[in-house]
């Protein structure tokens, strides 16, 4: 990360879905920073909360989620600092894309089918009050060639036209119109062939330090977190129970689900031994279970993690984790990856 200036922080942010069970608590007393020039990756199974807090980022939940604590408090280019929750329409419609800009999910599905990509790039720049075409046209094109696609051509296409990678590659160049300081890309390489997601990764990569912007990401990918972030955040049934620096997070985890994560994933240098899986099945979040959430699956599991939620503890230098056994878990982690103490 190029900076030390922190551009978002969260704070104990929570976030209910009102289900006819009850609330089901997607997201629960989630805290993290986001600094100036830096990835930040989320990782973890599906329906862990990941999707649901990068919404919240941009108060883009549906109706019937509530947020009943925590603050996004985020700080201007001159140094200034607003609670994302607090902004009144206005205020949150200018910073919706000029301040942080998002690439949804669905990238294949996420352009109007009967609108040229300059009328999207238009538009977008009109709802923020520049109506200068030549102006607009001009930063489209110089994105187009910063994501590596023929301009011109792209520029005057549908969709239709497009292949998948090139699809996702104009998202990240219309998220990159306004010049935005945080941009939130939701599993950037899904969907596409592994050579394309070679070329999304450099184009991310490169881009991220020429134009220094932040980004968070949520990636299934494992080894795209690792090749693209600074920092890495565990999610599990709601929380953030492991944060931490990529290498650290990757080679000296602290919590036991992070390592069960990476116990799964095949390795190159491998033997003819099996693939570990974690057992079970995540909790109900209408009704999770006492004490840590990831208990019941955890091979490291006694009885205070089944009693006492464990708190959030520094755990090294800018790495934090919420795990009775640490320790334990920390001698398991160097064994599985060889890595020095």
């Amino acid at each position: 990360m190029s900076e030390n200036k922190v551009v978002l922080s969260v704070r104990d942010l929570s976030v209910h879905y009102l289900t006819q069970r009850g609330a089901l608590k997607a997201v629960s007393h989630a805290s993290f920073d986001l600094h100036k020039g830096e990835t930040l990756a989320l990782m973890g199974e599906s329906g862990c909360g990941k999707s649901t807090l990068n919404l919240a980022l941009m108060r883009l939940l549906p109706g019937n989620a509530r947020v009943p604590n925590g603050a996004i408090v985020y700080t201007r280019r001159d140094g200034s600092t607003i609670d994302v929750l607090k902004m009144n329409q206005d205020r949150l419609r200018r910073f919706r894309w000029s301040e942080c800009a998002m690439v949804f999910q669905a990238a294949l599905n996420s352009l109007n089918p009967v609108l040229r990509v300059r009328d999207m790039f238009y538009d977008t720049a009109r709802a923020h009050g520049e109506t200068n075409h030549h102006k607009v046209r001009r930063r489209a094109l110089e994105l187009f060639r910063k994501v590596r696609l023929d301009p011109e051509r792209v520029f005057n296409a549908y969709p239709h036209e497009l292949s998948g990678g090139m699809r996702q590659r104009v998202l990240i160049a219309l998220g990159l119109l306004l010049d935005p300081q945080i941009v939130i890309l939701d599993e950037p390489t899904t969907a596409v062939d592994i050579l394309t997601q070679r070329t999304i990764i450099d184009v991310l990569l490169s881009i991220k330090d020429e134009l220094n912007f932040s980004i968070i990401f949520i990636s299934h990918d494992l080894s795209v977190a690792a090749e693209m972030a600074d920092t890495v955040g565990t999610m599990y049934a709601g929380e953030i129970v492991e944060l931490g620096p990529v290498n650290d997070m990757f080679y000296r985890p602290r919590h036991a689900y992070t390592l069960g994560l990476l116990e799964a994933i095949p390795r190159l240098s491998a033997g003819a031994e099996e693939l570990t899986s974690i057992p079970g099945s995540p909790p109900d979040l209408v009704e999770p279970p006492s004490g840590c959430k990831f208990h019941i699956r955890c091979p490291f599991a006694t009885d205070i993690c089944a009693k006492e939620t464990p708190p959030m503890e520094v755990v090294g230098d800018g790495h934090s984790a919420a795990c009775w056994h640490a320790d334990q878990v920390y001698a398991r982690a160097l064994q599985f990856t060889g890595a020095e103490s």
